[in-house]
């Protein structure tokens, strides 16, 4: 029953996952923590932020992380499939007949009327992870995070991924100076 769970889960990921990564990743987030609970809040924070340090579309990143914890190798390759194959399907079906109705207003404003559907779900997901951050850090330390970061990605043009595994090599070595001072 695990699999079908699997596979069901990063189906709708798949298929509701209208806008690509970003829009994605609270489809993930609610079938992974909220539905079937195979990770935490900080588990899948955890694994969210390495996922995006690493090449290539997140929703497989997760899907294949998630896939592995459950359910072992067929497990990857499960949530992985599901995740994939409404995208290569939907793809081959529209590319060969968009063409021929993209001009059309309904089309048009199908495409404009899930844009604020998407922002709206990453602002929610935004909101969850400002939360645990503030329980962690504090509201100071989080605030100024979020503009520096906002800074560093906006105005000087460093890739989020750059920001995230500088982040993550910090922590290593502020582990490492809190575990030297406590010896």
């Amino acid at each position: 029953m695990k699999a079908v769970h699997l596979f069901l889960a990063f189906f709708r990921v798949g298929i509701l996952g209208y806008g690509g990564g970003p829009a994605s990743i609270p489809l993930v987030h609610k079938e992974v923590v909220d539905k079937y609970k195979w990770m935490n809040e900080e588990e899948f924070s955890d694994v969210l932020a390495l996922a995006n340090t690493l090449p290539g579309p997140i929703a497989t990143k997760l899907a294949g992380y998630i896939g592995y914890r459950v359910q072992g190798l067929r497990g990857m390759l499960n949530a992985t499939l599901a995740v994939m194959g409404p995208t290569i399907v939907l793809m081959i079906v529209l590319l060969t007949s968009i063409s021929s109705i993209k001009d059309q207003a309904w089309v048009q404003g199908m495409t404009e009327a899930v844009v604020p559907v998407v922002g709206v779900m990453l602002a929610v997901l935004t909101w969850q992870f400002l939360k645990k951050s503030k329980s962690g850090l504090g509201w100071t330390a989080t605030l100024v995070m979020a503009v520096v970061t906002g800074i560093l990605m906006e105005l000087a043009g460093i890739h989020p991924g750059i920001i995230i595994a500088a982040l993550l090599i910090g922590a290593i070595f502020k582990k490492d100076e809190k575990e030297g001072d406590a010896q």
